[in-house]
C-alpha cells in the first residue's frame, strides 16, 4: 500500500501539526454511520505505532493503518488539500473529498 502526499496537503499537515505526532494513520471511520462495514476512509494524527497497525509506503510523513481496516483503502492513494479540506484519492476514484482539518488532530 502506498500513499502519495501532494505539497499541498504537505503544507498544511505541518501546519495542523503543532503536537509533533509522529505518524499519519489511515483509519476506516465508522462512528454513527451503522454497521462497519458504513464508513467512511479518513486519517489522524496519531503518536505512537500499535502491534495492529502496518507500515503505509510514504516518502513525506509516516504512514500506518490497521491491518484489519486495509481492505477499505486501495493500494495507491493520494491526499491532496483543496479548497480548505484534505482529499483522500486513488486511481479508481475520490475515496473521500472533505476529510476536515479538525478531524485530523483530533
Amino acid at each position: 500500500m502506498k500513499l502519495t502526499i501532494t505539497e499541498n496537503a504537505q503544507h498544511k499537515l505541518n501546519e495542523l501539526n503543532i503536537n509533533n505526532m509522529t505518524y499519519i494513520l489511515l483509519r476506516y471511520d465508522t462512528e454513527g454511520l451503522g454497521c462497519g462495514v458504513n464508513g467512511m476512509p479518513t486519517f489522524r494524527f496519531l503518536s505512537q505505532k500499535e502491534e495492529t497497525h502496518q507500515d503505509v509506503e510514504n516518502d513525506t510523513f509516516p504512514t500506518i493503518i490497521n491491518s484489519m481496516q486495509a481492505v477499505f483503502f486501495a493500494e495507491e492513494m493520494k491526499l491532496d488539500y483543496v479548497n480548505g479540506t484534505f482529499r483522500l484519492s486513488s486511481p479508481e476514484g475520490i475515496l473521500n473529498p472533505f476529510i476536515s482539518t479538525t478531524s485530523v488532530v483530533n
